[in-house]
């Protein structure tokens, strides 16, 4: 079992850069694939990225690559999700997530992760 805690969020401007953290709980933290997802009114949750347990792996959605960037510290049981050159379609409520199985396939698809964290807003205002 792992608990999961998002912080970061805040509002930002267009074309800002923001850092957001996922601290979990538990020593197993290395042994979960993470996931972040986010967000917005109107909108279903959309994949972000994810990254394996070992770091060696990192997935993106279409929309944040180039801008964003996922990793880890499994020795201080946390992820982070760096956010560059923000755009006013960034702002959603992110949520980072945890699976147990590495390397998943099927990595963008949210009924994969079984842990949750309970959001960050981020707000980019133009």
């Amino acid at each position: 079992q792992v608990q999961l805690v998002e912080s970061g969020g805040r509002l930002v401007q267009v074309g800002g850069s923001l850092r957001l953290s996922c601290a979990a709980s538990g020593r197993t933290f290395g042994t979960y694939t993470m996931g972040w997802f986010r967000l917005a009114p109107g909108n279903k949750r959309e994949f972000v990225a994810a990254i394996s347990w070992s770091g060696g792996n990192t997935y993106y959605g279409d929309s944040v690559k180039g801008r964003f960037t996922i990793s880890r510290d499994n020795a201080k049981n946390t992820g982070y999700l760096q956010m560059n050159d923000l755009k006013p379609e960034d702002t959603a409520v992110y949520y980072c997530a945890a699976s147990p199985i590495n390397r998943l396939t099927y990595y963008y698809l949210e009924n994969q992760y079984d842990y949750w964290g309970q959001g960050t807003q981020v707000t980019v205002s133009s």
